[in-house]
């Protein structure tokens, strides 16, 4: 079929199952939900390529095709054997997928967080039989513990009581430090909690951190020093995340090296909204870290793994 401008594309946002891309259409018009390993494809309907896969037309006729993925390892999982470019559950709270032997999953159940408010003010997460995510109740108390639990988190005014309608002027904001960065090289993310929004409810906020590149070649430490503790880039660099790229380059700092078993890692930190454009042409912004200042100590977590959960090293003093 031909395409047809001017391009017609369905005025409601484009809802696909989780972990589903948005690709374009053969035309470039339209963002649709790309087809996943197995599934009947076309120009119209194309396979997901974030996955490595392509639609293969010598199988199917009348303009249709069929899913399949490039060569890659399979992924084992419980004893399970699952397909390079296949998609899976292995719970209810997880849609998993294998690309070329390494599994990265989706949460289905959100994990996020609440505070007790006026018209909610003993919040409880309770799992329903027949649901998989746990899901929020409000338990009704008495007149006095409902106030004194709400009034827990919000700011102490004799005159007013928090009404709905003044939740962020009353709210006592509170935040965590960032966390620690989930990869000790290369791209990764950090989290905090805040509560500093509208409803002064208690929510997860994420940024991309890098340490270091994982090809980063450390300067050589000086005469009498053990070690390069914070070495700026000395060219301009582009970040890549999910197959984009930022719209600026930049030259950041990183965290350096020591020679005496101590580890470098992020102390002093800023966080700025980095532009990214997508080969589709599409742009989107995410919050990153730019260390300032990294500090070099014996507390290091076991084989440099900077994500293990024995590790909870936390940086301090971010600027936004």
């Amino acid at each position: 079929q031909a395409c047809m401008f001017p391009c017609q594309c369905p005025s409601q946002p484009l809802q696909c199952p989780a972990g589903t891309s948005h690709v374009w259409d053969a035309c470039g018009c339209c963002k649709v939900c790309a087809r996943q390993l197995g599934e009947l494809c076309s120009l119209y309907r194309p396979c997901d390529h974030h996955k490595g896969l392509y639609c293969d037309f010598s199988k199917i006729h009348r303009g249709s095709g069929i899913c399949l993925a490039h060569e890659g390892a399979t992924c084992d999982l419980l004893g399970k054997i699952y397909l390079n470019g296949e998609s899976f559950q292995p719970t209810c709270k997880l849609q998993c997928i294998c690309m070329d032997g390494a599994i990265g999953c989706t949460p289905l159940c959100s994990d996020d967080l609440r505070l007790p408010s006026p018209e909610c003010p003993n919040p409880q997460r309770v799992k329903f039989h027949n649901k998989c995510c746990e899901e929020w109740v409000c338990e009704e108390g008495s007149e006095e513990n409902r106030l004194g639990t709400a009034m827990a988190v919000f700011r102490e005014d004799p005159a007013h009581k928090p009404e709905l309608k003044n939740l962020q002027e009353n709210c006592l904001v509170q935040t965590t430090e960032w966390s620690t960065c989930s990869r000790s090289c290369g791209m990764g993310i950090s989290a905090r909690v805040t509560n500093d929004n509208p409803q002064c409810h208690l929510e997860k906020e994420t940024r991309l951190c890098m340490v270091r590149p994982c090809d980063f070649s450390m300067e050589k430490t000086k005469k009498g020093k053990k070690c390069v503790r914070t070495p700026k880039q000395r060219q301009s660099v582009r970040f890549e995340f999910s197959g984009c790229t930022s719209t600026r380059s930049f030259r950041p700092r990183f965290c350096g090296s020591c020679s005496d078993g101590r580890c470098c890692t992020p102390f002093l930190t800023s966080t700025t909204d980095v532009e990214f454009r997508c080969p589709e042409g599409d742009f989107f912004q995410r919050k990153m870290m730019f260390i300032k200042i990294c500090s070099c100590h014996y507390d290091c977590p076991r084989d440099n793994d900077i994500f293990l959960a024995t590790y909870h090293r936390w940086m301090i003093g971010d600027h936004i």
